[in-house]
């Protein structure tokens, strides 16, 4: 993405706003799905983030290398938003429609997700420290190698390089815990 694309962008030009798009999606979906743990609801915060961050890139100025931290930030801020709104509105139940078995089954994958979470988090923790710090900023916070490499002060080579090693070591750990 240059900033080119974002001044056609900020002038309303279509191809532009695309590019920008096609540039940031996968990363920024990474992120929010990883904050929700639901596609259709990371797909929703998605699209009102791009919504939102357009809006105000056709007002004011972004510098492409603030933009994707921008965007990550307008995310967080639609999140917010929209746990506030559940936390006021409260959720309706009907109870003549709740099936004792489904609820059972229900705690027993919440029982599941967060055993399977704890094993992750067990295992993470057994990596050295460089392994968890690639494996957190690719894998879960979605940074990209470029990204990543700026933030670890490293090539782009030497992190493909050791995410690929942290998760075969990650895997390792998994595998010896079976």
């Amino acid at each position: 993405m240059t900033v080119n694309y974002l001044k056609k962008a900020q002038e309303g030009d279509i191809k532009s706003i695309e590019q920008i798009c096609m540039a940031t999606w996968e990363p920024l979906y990474r992120f929010i799905y990883f904050k929700v743990q639901n596609r259709e609801e990371a797909e929703d915060i998605t699209q009102e983030t791009y919504v939102k961050t357009l809006t105000y890139l056709q007002e004011h100025n972004i510098s492409v290398q603030d933009f994707p931290c921008f965007m990550k930030t307008v995310a967080l801020n639609v999140l917010r938003d929209r746990w506030r709104q559940k936390k006021r509105r409260g959720v309706p139940v009907n109870f003549d429609e709740i099936n004792p078995q489904e609820t059972v089954n229900l705690e027993q994958d919440q029982q599941i997700a967060i055993t399977q979470r704890m094993q992750i988090e067990n295992a993470l923790a057994r990596l050295n420290a460089k392994q968890r710090t690639v494996l957190d900023l690719r894998i879960i916070k979605g940074y990209s190698v470029a990204e990543t490499a700026k933030l670890v002060g490293k090539t782009e080579a030497a992190v493909r390089t050791a995410q690929y090693r942290a998760l075969q070591a990650l895997a390792k750990v998994l595998d010896s815990n079976d």
